[in-house]
């Protein structure tokens, strides 16, 4: 082979291998760049589901806690109207014995 034609087939060979490391080259970075994609969405997905378990977790949370303020309060009405119970059953004692003691110490001043 002549040498021109040699020469011409080394810089042939010579561009495809740069084309080559070009396309090979791109095709890393969209593989890169698609990598990232995914991990942004990965990241975006994880981060949406941990906040919709937070909603979920602070909505139940809240109503246990209404649900126990709702009990100690139906506690509170019920010891309540016990008291106030036991208080009219004690009312007349307590008037008797406040009337005894007034007329005690009435006539102790006479």
């Amino acid at each position: 082979m002549p040498r021109p034609e040699v020469l011409e087939r080394i810089k042939t060979a010579e561009s495809e291998a740069d084309e080559i490391v070009a396309e090979a080259e791109a095709d890393r970075d969209e593989r890169i760049e698609e990598a990232r994609r995914e991990a942004e969405e990965i990241r975006s997905d994880a981060e949406a589901e941990a906040d919709e378990y937070e909603a979920e977790r602070l909505a139940e949370a809240r109503e246990e806690i209404e649900a126990e303020r709702e009990e100690l309060v139906e506690e509170g009405r019920a010891e309540r109207k016990e008291l106030v119970a036991s208080a009219e059953e004690n009312a007349d004692e307590a008037v008797e014995y406040a009337i005894s003691q007034f007329e005690e110490a009435v006539n102790a001043q006479t």
